[in-house]
């Protein structure tokens, strides 16, 4: 497999997009609804699953995008492909505060394994599948279920996640101790598990979930500041009914009037 060798460059902080520069013929795919902006020439094409297998039969179209609803996708993504004279550029938005990071694949033994959502767009010719869990406790425990989304080839690929995203390499037998919605993605030498918090005190009282994953090495691991379901829950906690669950109903809109957020 041989993906379209793109050029890009990532764009913000806080709210980034990246911007993708294609050369005649190259084409790029996406998520659908990640679509910022495009030059004229190039020319957008709505495909079903990742494009990989638009030259194969109904079967082969319908397998590569029934394996994206298992990882919550569309069934379709967006092919964007220059068709001008000259280079020409598309950019993607991330959906959410946070991180975009450009993934070679070539460097990584040509897999990567990342949380469902994370995959943002890629050169064509990067395979977007699925990834299931070997262990009955990860699967059931670990955050994010039995499946998780696997890209594959030898092009740049794109993930997001929120907060601020950090790698870290791990040596042969290292472990790492994380919230298992803060694994953002790793390689595939990395052996990933759960493991239960132990105490009494701390499964009760620690606020932090029953389990936390564990990351063997060798191999790397991308880990996200701010889950975007740690972010929502915030954002429902402090939205519920547009009052503060801290504060008593008369020093509620007390507060909310001396912090200039009205009643």
């Amino acid at each position: 497999m041989e993906a379209h060798e793109i050029d890009y460059k990532i764009h913000g902080e806080e709210m980034q997009h990246v911007e993708i520069e294609l050369d005649p013929n190259e084409t790029a795919i996406a998520e659908s609804g990640a679509f910022m902006m495009m030059d004229e020439g190039v020319q957008m094409q709505t495909i079903f699953g990742d494009g990989t297998q638009q030259q194969g039969g109904l079967m082969g179209k319908l397998f590569s995008a029934g394996k994206r609803l298992l990882t919550g996708e569309s069934l379709f993504m967006t092919a964007f492909t220059n068709i001008g004279q000259g280079k020409k550029k598309v950019h993607f938005a991330s959906p959410y505060p946070g991180k975009i990071i450009a993934m070679n694949l070539s460097e990584m033994g040509g897999k990567l394994i990342c949380q469902k959502d994370a995959f943002l767009c890629a050169a064509k010719g990067v395979s977007v599948g699925i990834e299931f869990q070997r262990k009955l406790g990860t699967g059931i425990f670990g955050g994010e279920g039995f499946i998780m989304q696997k890209l594959e080839g030898d092009g740049l690929a794109f993930v997001h996640a929120g907060g601020h995203v950090f790698e870290r390499t791990l040596a042969p037998g290292e472990v790492l101790k994380i919230d298992t919605g803060c694994v953002v993605a790793y390689s595939q030498d990395i052996d990933f598990d759960i493991q239960m918090v132990g105490g009494i005190k701390n499964t009760i009282f620690g606020g932090e979930g029953l389990f936390f994953a564990t990351l063997r090495g060798p191999g790397k691991v991308w880990i996200q500041s701010l889950p975007v379901s740690r972010l929502a829950s915030r954002i429902l906690a402090y939205g519920s009914f547009g009052r503060r669950k801290e504060e008593g109903s008369i020093l509620g809109g007390l507060g909310n009037l001396l912090d200039g957020d009205g009643i």
